[in-house]
């Protein structure tokens, strides 16, 4: 692709932070090279582009689509049902896209358990009429719509067919710009893959590795770790070992352990894999003390195990109470 014929680049953000959008500027002067090569025609967070003018192209007319955030509203899922139409090529950006991440774990509730807290009851709101959004309501001036809300909120790859997915919470910037490489070269893998390495954080980290013997979990407040030794085998509920690498495990190199940002680096559910080495590396035979040790070092298990891919798990979210119960 050359500048004479530059590509149409589109960027959108669904539910999510915004961190994807802080990511791709992380790049910094390489994105005068993205802007060499592509037009970009909808970036609703840094231009003026408008959805009409995205509807009225010409399906696949679009070369890439980097689409964060996950599917939480009726105008989420209109945009990407368009964005799927108008793209050759649709990136599940970020952990959001991919897994749901953080505004996945409201999934451990339905809409009106939402709407019961942000509307009445938290501190700071006062709403006395008992207000609470509605999709659409009649003023002297016209009928005015707000997105539906959905109960469940879902990954890009539930609602449509991805081609891509470039994991992280956000995604480093070195491998956006591998991402766009491989773009730029067509020298991307099979479709259906994820960008990156799939190796885990545990082959990035340097930190000294033994046989893994864990008699308590510690919350990473109750201990201060040394600097060399493998966190998890300090007691503290590290991550690496089922998460697909790609950050250079930045988390346990100052200290901290890594919470799996960048999901699961082989398999389909992260929380499974996760348990499963936790499980491995508890050193009792005793079901009772087994469970103490759970217990009390793992107080908050979706938390721990379900934090970035709760939409996208086998679990996907808390079981619905029957129709009329």
């Amino acid at each position: 692709m050359i500048a004479e014929n530059k590509g149409k680049l589109a960027v959108y953000w669904a539910a999510s932070c915004g961190g994807c959008e802080i990511a791709l500027l992380a790049i910094n002067e390489k994105i005068l090279e993205v802007a060499k090569h592509f037009d970009i025609v909808l970036w609703p967070c840094a231009t003026d582009g408008k959805v009409r003018d995205v509807e009225k192209m010409a399906d696949g007319s679009i070369d890439v689509c980097l689409f964060n955030g996950g599917i939480r509203t009726s105008e989420h899922e209109y945009m990407a049902r368009l964005l799927r139409r108008k793209a050759k090529v649709l990136v599940a950006f970020g952990s959001c896209a991919s897994e749901g991440c953080i505004p996945g774990l409201a999934n451990t509730s339905d809409r009106k358990e939402i709407f019961r807290t942000v509307y009445h009851e938290t501190p700071s709101t006062e709403n006395p009429q008992g207000i609470e959004p509605r999709h659409a309501v009649e003023m002297p001036e016209g009928k005015l719509h707000l997105p539906i809300f959905y109960d469940t909120l879902f990954t890009l790859d539930q609602i449509v067919h991805v081609d891509y997915y470039l994991p992280g919470c956000p995604p480093e910037a070195e491998r956006i710009w591998e991402a766009i490489t491989a773009i730029l070269e067509n020298k991307l893998p099979p479709k259906g893959s994820v960008i990156g390495a799939n190796t885990t954080v545990c082959d990035e980290c340097p930190r000294k590795r033994t046989e893994k013997k864990i008699r308590k979990f510690y919350r990473t407040w109750e201990i201060i770790p040394d600097e060399e030794t493998c966190l998890l085998e300090q007691g503290i509920i590290c991550a690496g070992v089922a998460t697909r690498a790609g950050c250079g495990a930045k988390c346990p190199r100052v200290n901290s352990p890594c919470i799996g940002c960048y999901g699961v680096n082989d398999g389909v559910d992260f929380g499974a894999r996760l348990m499963s080495a936790l499980a491995s590396v508890i050193d009792s035979d005793d079901p009772e003390e087994i469970e103490q040790i759970i217990r009390e070092g793992i107080p908050d298990p979706v938390g721990t195990f379900y934090r970035f891919s709760l939409a996208h798990s086998l679990l996907r979210r808390k079981k619905k109470a029957p129709a009329g119960a």
